[in-house]
């Protein structure tokens, strides 16, 4: 595997982080986020990746895979590692056992509204426990240095408990580096409609970057979103997994030229580079299963697309996937 540990002598690990309206940020997103993934992003124009989160329990302790979440090579930076945990103290170890491994820039979880996480008090749970949580951010700012963390947060619990502006700028307060809002709360999870109206009021009071997310699909919604709220930089999540040329075409748009064609062709293109990329850097036969549930999202609206979702079912070599691509998406 020709991944390596962050913090080789290689990796120009004190870039600083980009903010700007052409400095589209890829979200992390779990399961997905991989090291061949971001990497496929950041061809495609992503500016500043982030690492799938990272329980840090299980990083302390060593909990199988979760090492795996952490490869990464020179031209994947700069990299943020994401961390969800509830335990200030644990947070805080954690944090520097991933500057042990070269990690400059981090990240903590507010925002997860998966039960498994809630359950732990983690994610967007900790919006409800507001002295714990500053003491968390507290924590690893103190490990990580003032500017050197983020986060991730929600509106709040729900909309009878919402945490903003007030928790914003309180850990602007503490020393956070940069603020980055989903603007729902956890109980509504992805439902409804994003309110990006919260976000002017929240950019305007904070000093510090405010990068925005939710509902972003296409790159003509994100140049929408810095329109109407005057974020420091918008982050892509489910536009992302649907086409990571979303941030080729966030810079296109904003150069005045037309997004590119998400055709057959270009669709198969860019299967093509994520297969590549997999097999470069995580080749074991479970990546074949990975791209099973990755292709469906590349092909949602092109014609043959249900019956290649089909074909893929049974698919468990790579031979087998080239043969289908040849299939349903022929060159």
């Amino acid at each position: 595997m020709s991944s390596v540990t962050l913090g080789s002598p290689a990796i120009p690990f004190a870039q600083a982080l980009p903010f700007g309206a052409d400095k589209p940020w890829l979200a992390p997103l779990a399961g997905y986020s991989d090291l061949p993934f971001r990497l496929l992003c950041r061809e495609y124009g992503a500016a500043v990746c982030e690492t799938e989160m990272v329980s840090a329990k299980g990083l302390l302790y060593a909990s199988p895979g979760t090492e795996e979440l952490l490869h990464t090579t020179p031209a994947d930076q700069p990299l943020v590692g994401q961390l969800f945990g509830a335990d200030p103290l644990c947070l805080g170890r954690a944090t520097e056992l991933l500057q042990r491994k070269g990690f400059v820039w981090f990240d903590l979880n507010l925002g997860c509204s998966v039960p498994k996480v809630m359950r732990q008090g983690a994610g967007a749970a900790l919006l409800g426990q507001e002295d714990m949580l500053l003491h968390a951010a507290q924590t690893m700012i103190h490990a990580a240095g003032f500017g050197r963390v983020g986060f991730k947060l929600r509106l709040g619990l729900d909309r009878t408990h919402p945490v903003l502006p007030d928790l914003a700028l309180r850990l602007e307060d503490l020393g956070a580096g940069w603020i980055s809002v989903h603007p729902r709360t956890a109980r509504e999870g992805f439902q409804g409609k994003a309110r990006w109206e919260v976000l002017p009021l929240l950019a305007k009071r904070l000093s510090i970057p405010l990068v925005a997310s939710g509902d972003l699909f296409s790159a003509a919604d994100g140049l929408r979103c810095l329109e109407e709220t005057k974020v420091s930089a918008v982050m892509y999540a489910r536009g992302a997994l649907r086409n990571p040329a979303i941030f080729s075409d966030h810079r296109r748009l904003l150069a005045g030229q037309a997004p590119s064609e998400n055709d057959a062709l270009h669709i198969r293109t860019m299967i093509e580079r994520h297969i590549h990329l997999i097999r470069e850097h995580a080749p074991q036969m479970s990546s074949t299963w990975k791209m099973r549930s990755v292709i469906p999202r590349y092909v949602h609206g092109l014609p043959g697309a249900r019956a290649l979702r089909q074909a893929l079912c049974s698919c468990t070599t790579w031979q087998e996937l080239e043969k289908i691509l040849n299939t349903f998406l022929p060159t």
